[in-house]
């Protein structure tokens, strides 16, 4: 009798999360064009004036997200004079990736550096948050013609002590793992989803209407879920063997985090990361958290502006 009711419960739910997924896709649909690239497609939305004068912004997420939380408010806010273009990573948002379980930063670099080209952008300043600080340094690091400059927020650049939370590890195990992704983390996620985004903020407050402005309900999708929780658990390993070669970047880099920061520790990764990074501005704010594209978009925007500057009047000193 347990087991006839359990293979129900889990059927009701398998058929809820289908429902689920057409409602969120439905209520968040793609804005933008989608561009294949090897191992999968990107979602890329480009905003601002195409005519814009010196290197267009790129803007990459980090996780359990998409292009959406850098959209609100700082790529809007960049676009008013700045050509910007927003991508949702392999597997994220609008974003395919073939191969779930195998996509590290550098591949992700390699695909983002394709679309890139494929779009023509080259180059550009290239501006990253959280998870995808990882590949943020990658492609300065491997592809530094693609990247006239680096902005990391509050990126992950190296290893820390623990890991990615009990749930992400047992979703990428055979079998349960698909079976939990395609039956309950979707209806369960969704009265969550409120919480989690609030401990992102701590301290500071959850914009009203974040969640549903940043189709953060995307992500609970099976195989976006799937994709996020691949990309936790393997994160530590690939920034274990990335880190090694910081101090070869060579692309001018500004690194911005929170001192209040309990998501990716600023004392780990961002201060070490500036110590490494030959030339590298370090800016620590007081009191902010995690999401420091929305408690400081002005002083991003200022340090944007200021490469872009250097960007410009380089060709010039060079000429003279």
């Amino acid at each position: 009798m347990i087991s006839v009711t359990v293979v129900a419960a889990l059927c009701v739910l398998a058929v809820a999360t289908q429902v689920g997924v057409l409602v969120f896709e439905r209520k968040y649909p793609p804005t933008g064009e989608l561009v294949d690239v090897t191992g999968g497609r990107l979602h890329v939305v480009q905003i601002g004036p195409r005519d814009a004068s010196g290197p267009p912004i790129v803007l990459i997420h980090g996780a359990t997200s998409s292009m959406e939380t850098m959209r609100l408010p700082l790529g809007n806010m960049l676009a008013e004079e700045h050509r910007v273009i927003l991508i949702d990573r392999p597997g994220f948002g609008w974003g395919l990736r073939d191969d779930l379980p195998n996509s590290s930063p550098a591949k992700q670099a390699r695909m983002i550096d394709e679309a890139l080209e494929k779009l023509g952008v080259d180059p550009a300043i290239v501006v990253v948050h959280s998870l995808a600080g990882a590949l943020g340094a990658l492609m300065a690091l491997d592809y530094p013609h693609r990247v006239a400059g680096l902005v990391m927020l509050a990126g992950v650049t190296h290893p820390w002590p623990g890991g990615v939370g009990i749930y992400n590890e047992i979703v990428t195990t055979p079998v349960i793992g698909k079976l939990l992704a395609y039956t309950i983390t979707l209806p369960l996620g969704y009265f969550l989803t409120d919480i989690g985004g609030r401990a992102v903020f701590t301290p500071q407050a959850m914009p009203d209407g974040y969640i549903e402005q940043t189709a953060t309900p995307l992500v609970l999708r099976p195989r976006n879920f799937l994709a996020n929780a691949w990309d936790l658990v393997t994160l530590k390993s690939a920034v274990v063997a990335q880190a090694l070669r910081y101090a070869d970047i060579k692309v001018p880099t500004v690194v911005i985090a929170g001192s209040a920061d309990t998501i990716v520790s600023p004392e780990i990764h961002s201060r070490y990361f500036a110590k490494t990074v030959p030339g590298a501005k370090l800016i620590v704010l007081p009191g902010v958290g995690h999401m420091v594209q929305n408690a400081a978009p002005d002083l991003i925007i200022g340090e944007v502006e200021k490469m872009i500057l250097a960007a410009d009047t380089k060709p010039k000193a060079a000429s003279r």
